[in-house]
């Protein structure tokens, strides 16, 4: 399949094993990892981080197989789960980031298309998570005014 903003093909990435069972090497019963889970959203980190840290600190190598549910199940139990989902956040810090850039740098055209291309993936994830639920009908980003 073809990249959207780019006249080339993708590139395969890692897939996960297809083991369905917990390592016997995996001492943490299903109630700890959710215990740790839940220790670790209430330092208000995300969810991908929190699966890095359990997977280098804890040597938990996969929540879902461990306890059949995902990280961001076990936050929706809790009452954990961001307003915003993940991906959506990191685009934003993205945009904000290129916009300090475009101020710094007004003349750099390359970061200014670089910026309308993170602005139109995070109204296409948006308009996906306001279709599914996911997220308020009333919410809006703000683009910015100045890059276009």
């Amino acid at each position: 399949m073809a990249r959207m903003h780019a006249r080339r093909k993708g590139r395969s990435g890692s897939k996960k094993p297809l083991s369905t069972t917990a390592p016997t090497w995996v001492t943490y019963k299903p109630e700890e990892v959710e215990v740790l889970v839940v220790k670790l959203a209430k330092q208000e980190l995300s969810t991908s981080l929190i699966g890095t840290i359990l997977r280098d600190s804890y040597g938990i190598p996969d929540v879902e197989i461990i306890t059949k549910k995902k990280i961001s199940q076990i936050l929706e139990e809790n009452k954990l789960s961001p307003q915003i989902p993940e991906d959506v956040t990191n685009l934003i810090k993205r945009a904000e980031s290129v916009k300090k850039h475009m101020a710094l740098n007004k003349k750099d055209m390359v970061s200014k298309r670089g910026l309308q291309l993170i602005e139109a993936k995070i109204k296409r994830l948006v308009d996906y998570y306001k279709a599914k639920g996911v997220i308020a009908e009333n919410w809006q980003y703000k683009a910015s005014e100045e890059a276009k």
